[in-house]
């Protein structure tokens, strides 16, 4: 006999992987994948304990992974990419005329903003981060600039982009999830994102000129990186038009998977026809990564990476995460936590600090973007119905929260990713993702003054239907 969870056992996942989580990343340094585990587990035992059996459970978790797998595929493309792009010396020619170009006073900016244009180009923060990123990352250290300023600039713009093109899998999940549609989801959108992105832009441009003040750029550095650079690889700068055929292919809606494992194959091709590397040695990239020995260390730091298997541990938090969401979803957790903080709502403000504060609940338990935007939103579509707040406030609230604001959550997809690619612990880049920060506190404040808030009546679109439906 099943029985509805309390509060008290419905936070206790949530509760116990915060606190494993706490102590793997202070005390431990052992990573999350132990703690997703632990979640896991004490979600299960919680399950048996209301009344599910133990087969009941497991599907739970191979549901919830089953949602996670064209992610999984993705990631492991990405791996891929990555290797064949530096051994193509595709990234090797970004770095090597960014060092060139760029001018430290506004590189941080420079960052953020290029990266967003991209990314909305690209409908991918993944795909920028995994491309645009690690090219900055590598100008960066150059340039002498903190690595977790420069990974938080990159993922504030990527998200930034994610956010606003309409080319985006979450862009075009939460409007549906809200019951509103696409374009009018991603104009009120600009309400929150413009103004949070600039203040972001403000904010690197004031904290690089400390960074740069402090540490500053050393021109023996960029120029060692350079040699090295051109001592391993040939640089060209028609090989720049391999991100731009990327950029064309999103923007004429190829589908993601079999459009970047093209680009994959076609870094390899770049490989063998321009840096003479040999078919055995792309294999060996495309399976374990890029590998060098240039001299300069900054050059190896950051080009010996990527490959399939460098995606191995990201894919198994991924599957720990959805895992435990699974279980989390099924069995009502959310959905009891969520119906508390709805007795408490009586506002526009309380009903938006809600809805952020549910979306962060759930990105915070599960890692997983998607559940963070759908649950919520499925959960609230009713109540912004009821007091006649339009629905396209509750998908820019879930945009907001579920696909930025997760950034925030160390044991994150998102954050995991992005650890992993641009080789900074999420403890370093985190208090830099200014972009983050600002979307969900925007959110907020509009609640709270109304301003931006627009209000609709579903009441008068219920009874239009119905008379549509009589006649």
């Amino acid at each position: 006999m099943k029985k509805d969870l309390s509060v008290g056992m419905s936070l206790l996942p949530i509760i116990v992987l915060i606190g494993a989580a706490a102590l793997s990343i202070f005390v431990w340094d052992a990573g999350m994948h132990i703690p997703l585990m632990i979640g896991v587990v004490t979600a299960a035992v919680v399950s048996c304990i209301a009344g599910w059996s133990w087969e009941e459970v497991q599907n739970m978790m191979v549901k919830g992974v089953g949602r996670g797998l064209p992610a999984v595929f993705i990631l492991l493309i990405i791996g891929i990419i990555i290797g064949t792009w530096i051994a193509g010396g595709v990234i090797p020619t970004m770095i090597y005329y960014g060092l060139s170009m760029i001018a430290p006073a506004m590189f941080v900016p420079i960052v953020a903003f290029v990266t967003g244009i991209i990314s909305i180009t690209l409908g991918s923060s993944f795909t920028s981060i995994a491309t645009i990123g690690i090219a900055f990352m590598a100008i960066g250290q150059g340039l002498g600039f903190s690595p977790g300023l420069v990974a938080g600039a990159v993922i504030s713009g990527a998200f930034f982009g994610d956010k606003l093109s309409p080319l985006s899998d979450t862009t075009n999940i939460a409007p549906a999830m809200a019951e509103t549609d696409l374009f009018s989801h991603v104009k009120h959108m600009l309400w929150d994102t413009i103004p949070a992105f600039v203040i972001s832009l403000i904010l690197y441009w004031l904290v690089s000129k400390t960074s740069s003040a402090n540490g500053g750029s050393d021109a023996n550095v960029i120029e060692a990186m350079k040699t090295g650079l051109d001592h391993v690889f040939v640089i060209h700068p028609l090989l720049l038009l391999m991100p731009v055929f990327t950029i064309i292919l999103m923007i004429k809606r190829a589908p993601a998977i079999p459009a970047l494992m093209g680009v994959s194959m076609l870094g390899g091709l770049l490989a063998i026809l321009v840096q003479g590397t040999s078919v055995t040695s792309v294999i060996h990239v495309m399976t374990d990564g890029f590998h060098v020995a240039s001299g300069v260390k900054e050059v190896d730091a950051l080009l010996n990476r990527g490959g399939l298997m460098s995606m191995l541990g990201t894919v198994a938090l991924l599957m720990l995460a959805t895992a435990l969401g699974g279980i989390l979803e099924e069995t009502g957790s959310f959905e009891v936590l969520t119906k508390k903080m709805m007795s408490k709502v009586h506002t526009t403000g309380s009903l938006i600090s809600a809805t952020i504060f549910s979306t962060f609940i759930v990105a915070f338990a599960s890692g997983a973007q998607f559940l963070a935007i759908i649950l919520p939103a499925r959960t609230f579509v009713g109540n912004y119905k009821e007091m006649g707040i339009d629905t396209k406030n509750l998908s820019r609230c879930v945009e907001a929260a579920g696909t930025v604001g997760i950034n925030l959550v160390p044991w994150g997809v998102p954050a995991i990713f992005a650890a992993a690619t641009l080789g900074v612990s999420p403890g370093e880049f985190i208090p830099y993702i200014f972009f983050a920060f600002l979307v969900p506190l925007m959110n907020i404040i509009f609640g709270f003054t109304g301003w931006t808030i627009t209000k609709k009546n579903y009441d008068d679109e219920t009874s239009n239907q119905e008379i549509k439906e009589v006649y």
